[in-house]
C-alpha cells in the first residue's frame, strides 16, 4: 500500500517539479496539495496523509502553526519539513511544532525519498 502525501508549499513549479521526483517511487501516492498554511491543515484533517511536506515560510499562517495544527487534530499524520531554509533556529522550531523530519531544497534529489521511508517505517 502506497503512503500517501500531502504537499504544502505555496510556489506551484517547485511543487510540479516535486511531484514530478516522486511519482518515480510507486510506494508514494500524491493525495493533495495546498498553497498556504490554513488550508494545509485543513487538507490534512479531512484526508489524513501519512506524511505532509510542509514548507516554512507560507501564506495565511507559517508552516510552524500549520504543523503545530495538523498535529494536534491528525496526531498519527508525520510532518516533514521541506524548506529553503538552513537555520538551526527554524530547525529546531520546526520539531518543537511536532515535525519528525526536515530536508533543506537543495538536499531533495539526495535526501527526500530516503527521509519519507524513514519517518514511514518510525511512524
Amino acid at each position: 500500500m502506497a503512503l500517501t502525501l500531502l504537499i504544502a508549499d505555496d510556489n506551484d513549479l517547485f511543487v510540479n517539479a516535486l511531484e514530478g521526483l516522486l511519482e518515480g517511487d510507486s510506494s508514494i501516492r500524491v493525495v493533495a496539495r495546498a498553497a498556504n498554511g490554513e488550508a494545509a491543515a485543513q487538507l490534512a484533517a479531512e484526508l489524513g496523509p501519512d506524511i505532509v511536506l510542509m514548507d516554512l515560510s507560507m501564506p495565511n499562517i507559517d508552516g510552524f502553526e500549520a504543523t503545530a495544527r495538523i498535529l494536534k487534530k491528525s496526531p498519527e499524520t508525520a510532518v516533514v519539513v521541506l524548506t529553503g531554509s538552513d537555520d538551526p533556529a527554524d530547525q529546531e522550531r520546526a520539531r518543537s511544532a511536532g515535525a519528525v523530519g526536515y530536508v533543506t531544497k537543495d538536499r531533495i534529489l539526495v535526501e527526500l525519498v530516503e527521509t519519507i521511508h524513514s519517518v514511514a517505517s518510525n511512524g
